[in-house]
């Protein structure tokens, strides 16, 4: 219903109206019969209403804009202040003639006319009961029409069913006044107090939110009682329409209520915190805007909403405020189920790796292994790796080429030397200071969660009272536990399977075995002379220059003085050396560009010498087999293979037996133990038994600054000392390697590759083995093995027969 300007509660006449009242009185039910009693005028200026329709018995204010309706009002008002009221058929039209106006309409009388400000006049009418236009008279100045009565029928005075039609639009009519918040509640009043039925019916009709055509066709009913139920079937409609609405705004009311209480809250709260120092608003909304870009699951979202709910608590001042902002800042930053596409074309895979680096077969085979696998699965756990081998055979370098051939982020971390657990696993973010591990540290500088990870020196790792680092990656490196991996600073696990860890280690014997047992031991041997040429010529020398602003125009150095440069002046299982000699030929044509000089652009043996000096490592040659005792042997160092001269010496003495050469327990056990053979099977060696009772043993290993150690040398030191006793040479360019045990078997021993590589670099013909190492030989490239002859044995008399010959040394002792 419409808010309806004029209620009185007044009981006053209608009939003695007047024109100072400020209140318009309620129509009675006496002023009805007058009304109908009233006869109607022949004719009647017809007043066109746009937008709403007159019942008989309520009043209206209306608003006349147009010159004809001015002009009527103003003639109406000065004569019988009577005029017929009726609707327009289409409200758009401006000048409307007697066939677009409604035929029925209301006699209204005018109470009062008020002349507005802006030219309008603004006339009170009343409605008093309903015509139908008979004939049209006039149209100008306004039209003039003959007019009839249409009569209302009533039903009978004491009929129920129409006096509880009534009931209801009452109790209707006050339910919507109550929930509409736009009719005040005065009208209630009102509504209660109307006496007439017929005025109820048209007061509500009036009032109701009806369009013309509607309202129009309430008017038309001839019986009061359609009239009612009609009424009552809008007001119905209206009703519940009123309470969808109510309903509707309260929801968003309590929606609103609830977003204005945080608003007013976090503005109080902000001001709060500027007045304490420091707003921290803006830094906590950018997190909250940060967060919904996170891939993250639900357990760590709503961790780090309660986390970010507990900052926004806390004052900028204090100290674990900076610790909590850089704690959210780590769960901002860490890559979580952000992952790179890897790249499966493994033919690309091959070149790539084929390009950086020169041999290490079993390495590149094992990776193309693992892209093929996770080509067909697409979710394979990431195998642990750890390329063992001397240093400089490209072992770091490889994981960066493992991470471009699979298309993935490159993160190094050096764990040389590190000896506090807290680095991998992180502290306890109640300390200050307090920091993430490097492991995560690592991701978040990859930006995902997949990356080639390289963890350099394994075998370097040192414990102190701060915790053992070796014993916490024993987590990181477990594919079946790293997928929850625990970092103290963060208190959640982050998942590590789809990282690929490389570690790097010269040495297996320092790794820890639970660690060692985690990870693919992948053995990186030394290169051959032919494969360091290839590597120099490749890769070290264009390196070189490049770095030293040259081209291959300014330096050329060939095949020949490359291999040269290996063998002269560089002793070692891996490059570096190599590079370090290529670098000071470089330096040499460099300087010669700098200084304007005149130098040879292609290298000779002469100027090789000259750059670098005379040949310092032409003493692992072999040495001529002129002296009793001496034996080469074969031994494994840290930085690859090596060859070992053994002597022995026979001095008068009463028996005894000297060890020197800065020997390690197992090396000295093994000296006695050939020494005892020796003693055992004199006949069959035949010798005489008091030449051990009258001579002193001598064994010596040179290079005594070098510390050595291990059971291998056993089988080289037998044959020294047979040689020795029986003064009888050792056979020419062999060399030697294995265990040796009490009852005369030789056991197998490591390092066989780079054994032989040695022996070749020393120009070995021959090298004698145990048999079980014979395995170990047919997993070496031909090509390596070119010019060696291989002796497999299983007994220490075989050695023997093997490796000394009967012919006598020269100036042989007689003992």
């Amino acid at each position: 219903m419409k808010k309806s300007n004029f209620i009185s509660l007044d009981s006053l006449s209608l009939q003695d109206f007047d024109e100072n009242l400020e209140l318009i009185p309620l129509m009675t039910p006496e002023d009805e019969e007058k009304i109908a009693k009233e006869e109607l005028p022949e004719s009647l200026p017809i007043l066109s209403l746009r937008n709403t329709v007159l019942f008989p018995g309520v009043v209206i204010p209306i608003t006349a804009g147009r010159d004809k309706s001015i002009k009527l009002i103003n003639d109406a008002n000065k004569g019988g202040k009577v005029v017929g009221v009726v609707s327009q058929i289409d409200e758009a039209v401006e000048d409307p003639k007697a066939e677009d106006l409604h035929q029925v309409g209301t006699v209204a009388r005018i109470l009062k006319v008020l002349k507005m400000p802006d030219g309008n006049t603004t006339v009170i009418i009343q409605g008093k009961k309903r015509f139908e236009i008979d004939k049209v008279l006039t149209e100008e100045p306004y039209i003039k029409a003959t007019v009839k009565e249409v009569p209302q029928a009533k039903p009978a005075a004491k009929n129920k069913e129409f006096a509880a039609i009534i009931e209801s639009i009452k109790e209707l009519a006050v339910q919507i006044i109550k929930d509409s918040p736009n009719i005040p509640t005065e009208a209630t009043f009102a509504i209660k107090n109307i006496e007439s039925d017929s005025f109820l019916i048209n007061f509500v009709s009036s009032n109701m939110n009806l369009n013309v055509d509607e309202k129009q066709a309430l008017l038309e009913m001839n019986h009061l009682k359609d009239r009612a139920l009609e009424t009552l079937r809008f007001m119905n409609v209206e009703f519940q329409k009123l309470e969808l609405k109510n309903d509707i705004q309260s929801k968003v009311q309590s929606d609103l209520n609830q977003q204005q209480r945080e608003y007013f809250l976090n503005q109080q709260l902000k001001t709060i915190q500027e007045e304490l120092g420091g707003g921290n608003a803006e830094e906590i909304e950018d997190m909250k805007k940060r967060a919904k870009s996170k891939k993250w699951d639900e357990k760590v979202g709503k961790h780090f909403d309660k986390e970010l709910a507990k900052m926004t608590r806390m004052n900028p001042q204090v100290a674990e405020y900076s610790i909590q902002r850089n704690y959210l800042d780590l769960f901002l930053d860490l890559p979580w189920n952000e992952f790179s596409k890897d790249k499966f074309d493994l033919k690309r895979a091959e070149k790539i790796l084929d390009r950086d680096h020169y041999g290490l077969d079993d390495v590149k085979k094992r990776i193309i292994e693992h892209l093929a696998v996770l080509k067909l699965r697409n979710d394979m756990k990431s195998p642990i790796l750890c390329l063992y081998g001397p240093p400089g055979v490209g072992k770091t370098s490889l994981g960066r080429s493992v991470a471009e051939a699979l298309g993935r982020e490159y993160v190094r971390m050096s764990l040389g030397g590190l000896r506090d657990e807290a680095e991998i696993r992180g502290h306890r973010k109640t300390y200050i200071g307090a920091m993430p591990g490097r492991i995560i540290q690592n991701l978040k500088k990859a930006g995902t969660s997949n990356p080639v990870f390289v963890l350099d020196e394994i075998d370097k790792l040192s414990n102190s009272n701060q915790g053992d680092p070796s014993s916490a990656l024993l987590e990181v490196l477990d594919p079946e536990q790293n997928a929850e991996f625990h970092d103290n600073f963060l208190e959640m696990g982050y998942d590590l399977s789809k990282v690929m860890f490389i570690a790097t280690s010269n040495s297996l014997n320092t790794i820890q075995p639970a660690l060692r047992d985690r990870m693919e031991i992948i053995n990186v041997t030394g290169y051959t002379i032919e494969e360091k040429v290839e590597i120099a010529k490749r890769h070290l020398l264009p390196k070189q220059l490049k770095e030293h602003g040259l081209t291959d125009k300014h330096l050329k150095i060939a095949k020949p003085q490359l291999e040269k440069i290996v063998e002269g002046y560089t002793r070692e299982s891996g490059v570096r050396g190599l590079e370090k000699q290529l670098a000071k030929m470089v330096r040499y044509a460099a300087k010669s560009i700098a200084m304007e000089e005149d130098y040879q652009v292609k290298v000779t043996d002469a100027i090789i010498v000259d750059v670098l000096g005379e040949p310092k490592l032409e003493r692992d040659k072999y040495e001529n087999n002129n002296v009793a005792g001496v034996v080469t042997g074969l031994a494994w160092t840290r930085v690859g293979g090596d060859i070992l001269f053994i002597e022995s010496i026979l001095s008068k003495g009463k028996g005894s037996l000297n060890i020197t050469g800065n020997l390690g327990k197992v090396m000295k056990e093994s000296s006695t133990i050939a020494m005892e053979f020796i003693k055992a099977h004199a006949e069959e060696l035949n010798i005489k038994q008091e030449v051990f009772e009258n001579y002193n043993v001598h064994i010596h290993v040179p290079e005594g600054a070098t510390p050595k150690d291990g059971p291998s040398a056993g089988v080289t030191m037998l044959t020294s000392l047979v040689s020795l006793f029986t003064q009888r040479k050792v056979k020419k360019s062999l060399a030697m390697t294995g265990e040796i045990t009490l009852r005369g078997k030789v056991l197998p021993v490591g390092g066989i590759k780079e054994k032989i590589l040695a022996a070749k670099r020393a120009k070995i013909k021959e090298i004698l083995l145990c048999e079980d190492n014979r395995r170990d030989i047919e997993d070496i490239k031909p090509e390596y093995l070119k010019g060696l002859t291989f002796h497999y044995v299983t007994d220490m008399l075989e050695v023997i027969d093997i490796a000394i010959t009967k012919q006598k040394v020269k100036n042989a002792k007689k003992l």
